[in-house]
């Protein structure tokens, strides 16, 4: 293994070069079974079990094209503003690797079933950058290796590995951005919003659940450098299997100022593959990155090519739903919010579990108060993404209806989400639990406001006087004495009653 060279600043490394980036996703399609035969996919299952001769790839096994992967990966070209080819095939993508039981990988070369389209992306301040995609092709997922003995958890030091074939077959779209060009200091920034952006669209598009942290969606971040005014793009790297947004960003701020670093001491940059490394923020090298060549390509001879109809393509195209960059222009004029404030939603991870709770009957103001306000706050707390959270929208719905209703204040609601966060049950049973509903019954405030009068003459002498804004303080000493469970709005109107005294 390489060791890591000195980093130049990132400032100094934008100074002398321009970044070159590309791209490369992998997407897990949710399709119940593997991509070229009926086992399942299911998530969970002990090793080895959802398995089967075809993608053990034993001799004599003939594989079968998952129309749904096929239809899966229409949706994403489409959603991509690609050309969906009219014709194409599989090919064998020929390398040693243990977690490939069959020695190679069916994927697609030179003939990609979607080509040629674009993902515009927005960026932190708002601007708009567009992504140039070469192609989406369909493959198959690799099994999955477990390295024992090692300090690492890669295969180098490890005394012994154990392998998955579970996930050997399962449906592969592999999204490949031309060279991104152009973006100068915000080269990283445009990454992490071109995956994110990408998941996004995945996930409206209902074809996987996208699932970062789950690899679900991984992506290999190639990049070079090339010098200022130079037309040749550099020596490239590439970053492989990097599984979060963040990290996305990392390991491309990462490269350029490691390869600012090579090349300004005069060193030479290798193409290889580099590990990413969470808690450091850096790479590490991997192995040599082979070219196209020496994976020895050839046409799949057990796979009649695919020809998707125009009639079903277009079916497809007149069923896709309203993508996310579409989405969100609509929703900033519905809820009259600013970029920045649709940012911060999309940041935090909030829009769907948003738009869920609105659809489970709350109003858009109240849904984004309690997703951004709250429960953001007791995600950030726990170190979890909001969507995983122990309380589903349609509690938070029900939450403020009830206050809607006069049941709750805001300061109950809020220990209302608690108890459900910690597991005592629906709203309506953390209620009834704690005894958290609003009192608004005049006979049981009457008390508390004739004690709060009493006991603060001077303030009750400024009411009766006319300054009325000071009924606040006799408020906020009643909402004390109930523990805050008293309708505010009616306290002050009962004060306001017992000293004779007008709301004008």
């Amino acid at each position: 293994m390489t060791t890591t060279t000195d980093l130049v600043s990132y400032e100094d490394a934008l100074a002398s070069y321009d970044p070159v980036m590309g791209l490369e996703v992998h997407v897990e399609l949710g399709t119940k079974t593997k991509m070229f035969c009926g086992c399942s996919t299911e998530l969970g299952a002990e090793p080895n079990s959802q398995t089967c001769p075809t993608c053990l790839g034993l001799p004599g096994a003939l594989p079968v094209v998952n129309a749904t992967g096929v239809e899966s990966a229409i949706k994403i070209g489409l959603a991509l503003n690609c050309s969906i080819a009219e014709w194409c095939r599989f090919a064998r993508k020929n390398y040693f690797y243990p977690d490939m039981p069959k020695n190679f990988q069916t994927s697609q070369y030179d003939e990609p079933i979607a080509f040629d389209g674009y993902l515009d992306v927005q960026l932190e301040d708002g601007a708009t950058f567009r992504v140039e995609i070469e192609r989406a092709h369909m493959e198959e997922d690799t099994g999955k290796s477990t390295h024992v003995g090692g300090a690492t958890g890669r295969i180098h030091g490890a005394s012994h590995s154990l392998l998955d074939y579970n996930r050997a077959g399962i449906p592969l779209i592999e999204i490949v951005t031309k060279p991104i060009v152009g973006a100068g200091e915000r080269a990283p920034e445009v990454a992490r919003a071109y995956v994110r952006e990408l998941r996004e669209v995945i996930r409206a598009l209902g074809v996987s659940e996208a699932r970062m942290e789950m690899g679900q969606m991984r992506c290999d971040v190639n990049l070079s450098l090339m010098p200022k005014g130079a037309d040749k793009f550099g020596t490239r790297s590439e970053t492989k299997n990097v599984n979060s947004l963040r990290s996305v960003e990392r390991a491309a701020r990462f490269e350029i100022q490691r390869h600012a670093a090579v090349l300004s001491s005069g060193g030479t940059i290798v193409q290889e593959t580099r590990h990413f490394h969470e808690d450091t923020g850096s790479t590490t090298s991997g192995r040599v990155k082979e070219e196209a060549e020496d994976y020895r390509y050839f046409p799949e001879p057990d796979l009649v090519p695919v020809a998707p109809a125009r009639a079903w393509v277009e079916e497809i195209r007149a069923a896709l739903p309203e993508l996310p960059l579409v989405r969100r222009s609509r929703l900033l004029a519905e809820w009259g919010i600013s970029a920045t404030d649709m940012q911060a939603i999309l940041n935090a991870g909030a829009l769907d579990p948003i738009l869920a709770t609105i659809g489970a009957g709350a109003d858009a103001a109240s849904a984004r108060k309690w997703w951004m306000g709250e429960l953001a706050r007791s995600a950030n707390e726990s170190g979890v993404a909001l969507d995983e959270l122990a309380i589903t929208p349609e509690q938070v719905a029900r939450v403020t209806r009830l206050v809607a209703a006069g049941d709750l204040n805001d300061k109950l609601a809020r220990q209302v989400i608690e108890g459900v966060l910690a597991g005592e049950g629906t709203p309506d049973e953390v209620v009834d639990k704690r005894g958290l509903k609003v009192v608004s019954d005049d006979s049981a405030l009457g008390t508390a406001v004739d004690e709060a009068i009493a006991g603060n003459p001077g303030i009750a002498d400024k009411i009766r006087g006319g300054k009325v804004a000071a009924a606040g303080a006799l408020v906020g000493a009643v909402m004390k004495a109930t523990r805050g469970q008293a309708d505010a709005a009616r306290v002050k109107e009962l004060i306001l009653q017992k000293l004779g005294v007008g709301e004008g």
